[in-house]
């Protein structure tokens, strides 16, 4: 893919899934992160997607899919969850830079989620801004529980489901970008364990059997 040839969103998809096919297999190629790559990018920056994931430690963006400086947007808070500070930061990513792609990544053992089904459930309480993140978790909990989900996994995907309703119903930069073809959001569920990042919706883009959970 070269600079004249953006990505569309599926290639941004595809090459996603690719590199985290790599790093599942213990077959990183590390693609740009040399001194030449430093260089290239230190004027501009052309990532091919926004990636707004969990705050997790073990979530590092670049490693698990295998990518390298200027790749990947990325913004990344607790149980990625979205204020107006994110929903911008992601706008940004579209509009001024181009991205074909938004990603919302979550994940298993998720603390955020176990904090808020605790709430939830059990009435536990959180202190200072902690609670602030249990309340903007609270209504994928409460969606989940009406479902009648029970499992951890259910919990996780009902929360980046929701993400990815959020980011669509509350931008009009992205949810029309999409409409038009110029980007897809997908949700991604990512597992501690093994390294899998799986498919849980998408929105604009192709998705291969081989993606799902």
């Amino acid at each position: 893919m070269t600079d004249a040839t953006p990505p569309t969103p599926q290639d941004a998809f595809d090459m996603l899934l690719a590199g985290n096919r790599r790093f599942v297999a213990g077959a990183p190629e590390h693609p740009n992160q040399d001194a030449a790559r430093r260089t290239e990018t230190a004027p501009a920056q052309n990532p091919f997607a926004v990636l707004f994931g969990c705050s997790d430690s073990r979530l590092a963006a670049e490693i698990i899919f295998d990518r390298g400086l200027g790749d990947l947007f990325v913004v990344r808070t607790a149980g990625h969850v979205a204020g107006p500070e994110v929903l911008g930061s992601i706008e940004y990513g579209v509009a001024v830079l181009g991205c074909p792609l938004v990603v919302v990544l979550g994940h298993d053992a998720c603390g955020a989620v176990a904090a808020t089904r605790s709430a939830v459930e059990d009435g536990a309480t959180a202190g200072g801004y902690v609670r602030d993140v249990i309340e903007k978790v609270t209504p994928s909990v409460l969606a989940a529980r009406a479902a009648g989900r029970t499992e951890d996994q259910d919990f996780i995907a009902a929360h980046i489901e929701h993400t990815v309703d959020l980011l669509l119903d509350r931008s009009r930069t992205l949810s029309e970008a999409v409409e038009a073809g110029r980007a897809a959001v997908v949700g991604l569920s990512y597992r501690l364990a093994d390294g899998t990042a799986r498919l849980v919706t998408a929105r604009g883009v192709d998705v291969p059997a081989t993606a799902t959970a």
